[in-house]
């Protein structure tokens, strides 16, 4: 399936949208990986929980955790939060 990559995260993949699957989101993090080590840890933290910066898309509707379902045609969008100011 099609995953949109943000810029911050391209360091590891090069591309804006890359190809990966999985039956779950979390499955999709660890296909990521394999192809792009590194990536993941960025997005999942040690308890395999998304990270609080960064939001997960699947064909617009937020999900919420790695156990959410996927089908091949669904296009996953990674999502950073941008922070700091004065």
């Amino acid at each position: 399936m099609k995953v949109l990559i943000p810029t911050p995260l391209r360091s590891y993949t090069k591309e804006k949208e890359v190809e990966a699957t999985g039956a779950t989101l979390a499955e999709l993090l660890s296909d990521l990986d394999r192809q792009y080590p590194g990536l993941r840890f960025r997005v999942v933290d040690e308890q395999g929980n998304l990270r609080r910066h960064v939001r997960f898309f699947v064909n617009e509707q937020q999900v919420f955790d790695t156990s959410s379902p996927l089908r091949p045609t669904d296009a996953v969008y990674i999502v950073q939060a941008l922070s700091g100011g004065s």
